[in-house]
């Protein structure tokens, strides 16, 4: 940290304001003393220009399109690792040695299953129920099968509670879709590694063996890295809210799952397809493109532009080679979506209008075409993100419990209600 400080003039009084600075990135303005040395407060919504803490786990460049995970970009890890490599890296600060690794793996893969009496748990939803719904009640009630792991000042349970989400998520997941189609339940398997696991407990049936498609288990192990953290985005400060309070990890967890549900967070790649299916053929593209170029029509190209990245998304690349890729080992060559979403990608990176506003292909763009072909239905897109998010989460809260500085969340507030005024009695109003 550098010893800069900043001068804030109000009212005619001018302040010092410490400033700052982490290994990379922009300065932050510590104004943690401004409303008892100024009696102001600062006025930012959606905090878009706020530090709301200090993290050494994810750092994002907008501008030049980075995204490093303790360092390390992620295009490396997600092109030349695996997921749960990446679940130890963003737990433990460091890339695991072999003999780590294969400890961490052996940790997760023995904790797949979940209690029995969670199964008679699911029977209590609608057989039609969202699968996100399920899993925010799924994840918040492991907190009443766990108890012995939510203890938040025991170090060994948190690390406990951590490797049981990990863990167990997938498996609540997979639960969840195979309630929403009526099948039954698939056990995990400790002989297949995570994404296989979590690909069998989905697809296979009683009735014959599901096999494994290396490509295909590869491709949803590419997403899982590409997703699983992303700084502080809205649902990771619903997770650090929540834990600010002391609650235990498992209803952390579930916080964060509510807060992902949201359209405008995990329901973007959803959005994506949708888009595309409406346009449906490459000769709409044109009357499509007019469209989301008019100012006073509503309609806007879903799957380009992000809020923190005005370069190409540096997932994107990686998920469009990986979406070529399965598409090509399932033998689709004549998809419209593709052909459309083809396209659409050409013009972005052509078109002087999409250029001047960085209206750049996200990751969502190419995940939802790349999940449909998998055979996952566009309803459980968001639990699939939830699923990779698991660990980001987790992490981030673990950094947070772990941190002496951090207090219980309390954002301040600019008031515009109704001045002070006197009670009437209802008889008088």
């Amino acid at each position: 940290m550098s010893a800069k400080t900043g001068t804030i003039s109000l009212g005619g009084n001018a302040v010092d304001m410490p400033v700052k600075s982490g290994t990379i990135g922009p300065d932050v303005i510590d104004i943690g003393k401004l409303y008892a040395q100024t009696g102001a407060f600062t006025y930012d919504p959606g905090f878009t220009s706020t530090a709301s803490c200090e993290s050494a786990i994810t750092y994002i460049d907008g501008d030049e399109g980075v995204l490093l995970h303790r360092g390390f970009p992620i295009d490396q890890l997600a092109e030349q690792g695996d997921f749960l490599e990446t679940c130890y890296l963003l737990l433990y600060g460091e890339l695991p040695t072999a003999a780590q690794k294969a400890d961490f793996d052996y940790r997760v893969t023995r904790h797949t299953m979940v209690h029995e009496q969670m199964a008679r748990f699911f029977q209590g939803f609608r057989r039609d129920a969202h699968p996100m719904a399920v899993m925010v009640a799924a994840v918040g009630a492991l907190a009443a099968f766990y108890h012995d792991s939510t203890d938040i000042s025991d170090e060994k349970q948190r690390m406990i509670a951590s490797m049981r989400m990990i863990a167990k998520v997938p498996t609540l997941a997979a639960m969840a879709y195979k309630y929403t189609i009526g099948q039954p339940f698939v056990y995990p398997k400790n002989s297949l590694d995570y994404t296989s696991n979590f690909l069998n407990m989905c697809f296979a049936v009683p009735c014959e063996d599901y096999k494994i498609n290396p490509v295909l288990s590869r491709a949803l192990d590419r997403i899982f890295i590409l997703h699983a953290d992303h700084e502080q985005n809205a649902s990771t400060s619903t997770v650090r809210l929540a834990g600010s309070s002391g609650a235990n990890p498992f209803a952390c967890i579930a916080a964060g799952i509510a807060c992902l549900w949201g359209p405008a967070h995990g329901g973007a790649n959803e959005a994506a397809l949708k888009m595309l299916s409406e346009i449906g053929h490459v000769d709409r593209i044109p009357e499509f493109v007019k469209k989301a170029k008019d100012k006073n029509d509503p309609f806007r190209l879903m799957g380009f532009g992000h809020r923190v990245y005005k370069n190409y998304d540096p997932r994107a690349k990686i998920m469009q080679k990986t979406c070529h890729e399965v598409l090509a080992e399932l033998g689709v060559k004549d998809e419209p979506l593709l052909e459309v979403a083809i396209e659409l990608e050409r013009i972005a990176l052509s078109d002087e209008y999409f250029i001047e506003k960085k209206l750049y292909p996200n990751v969502d763009f190419y995940s939802g075409i790349t999940l449909k072909a998998m055979g996952f239905p566009t309803s459980m897109f968001t639990v699939l993100f939830a699923v990779a998010r698991t660990v980001g989460w987790i992490a981030q809260w673990k950094e947070m419990i772990e941190d002496p500085t951090q207090k219980i969340g309390r954002p301040r507030q600019l008031y515009t209600g109704a001045a002070p005024r006197d009670y009437v009695p209802v008889g008088k109003r």
